[in-house]
């Protein structure tokens, strides 16, 4: 069984406002990236919050999907959010209010084979790169799959759970970078014809350009 890890911790300094909750098309970034895993055929989705979590956890509770909060978020970087959301699926406490479902996503959790690494700001991705990375690995082959457009590295990844125990022992000043180029020869690529892997929304100016 896969998980989507989607990371919405972030406090969005440079937009200037919570970039999840932003419009996009008939719902919001947020919500696009989440339709995007669904479409994928990924159903166990798990959104780690952060910044502006009350309005994140309200978009959450519309895909009746299931979120845990990165208590680091205002210090960590994104590898804290990975951990965040690794921890939650290894050894997740009693579903809560503030743990949306959580115990839907992790009632198989002893069977969980691998988990895909999506990051909340990133709404262009299409659902074929992400369904791609997902049938790469349920091939065989790899613990890490990785898109990659015209030879660089994009989102979402998937790392399987033989490598999670690695990424949660990670000190804060990693990254998952270097988590990836530690394991470079390891890594099967999956080469997709779309540079919407690489892309994300980091300032307002770039929302503008890329909404529909």
């Amino acid at each position: 069984m896969i998980t989507a890890i989607i990371l919405a911790a972030g406090q969005s300094k440079r937009m200037g406002q919570p970039k999840m909750l932003l419009p996009w098309g008939e719902t919001t970034v947020l919500g696009q990236v989440i339709e995007t895993v669904q479409r994928a055929g990924v159903e166990e989705i798990l959104v780690v919050t952060g910044g502006a979590r009350e309005q994140v956890e309200e978009i959450v509770r519309r895909y009746a999907v299931s979120s845990r909060q990165n208590a680091e978020y205002e210090r960590g970087e994104m590898l804290s959010s990975v951990q965040a959301g690794l921890r939650a699926l290894i050894a997740p406490p009693r579903p809560s209010p503030n743990s949306q479902n959580l115990g839907r996503v992790t009632e198989g959790r002893v069977g969980l084979a691998a988990a895909l690494i999506v990051i909340g700001d990133q709404p262009q991705v299409q659902e074929r790169s992400v369904r791609a990375v997902v049938e790469a690995f349920e091939a065989g082959g790899s613990d890490l799959v990785v898109p990659s457009y015209q030879m660089r590295r994009g989102h979402p990844w998937l790392v399987a759970r033989p490598l999670w125990e690695e990424i949660l022992a990670m000190s804060p000043a990693e990254s998952p970078r270097e988590f990836l180029n530690r394991h470079a020869g390891e890594i099967q690529y999956v080469n997709v014809d779309t540079p919407s892997i690489l892309a994300d929304l980091d300032t307002y100016e770039e929302y503008l350009k890329s909404r529909p």
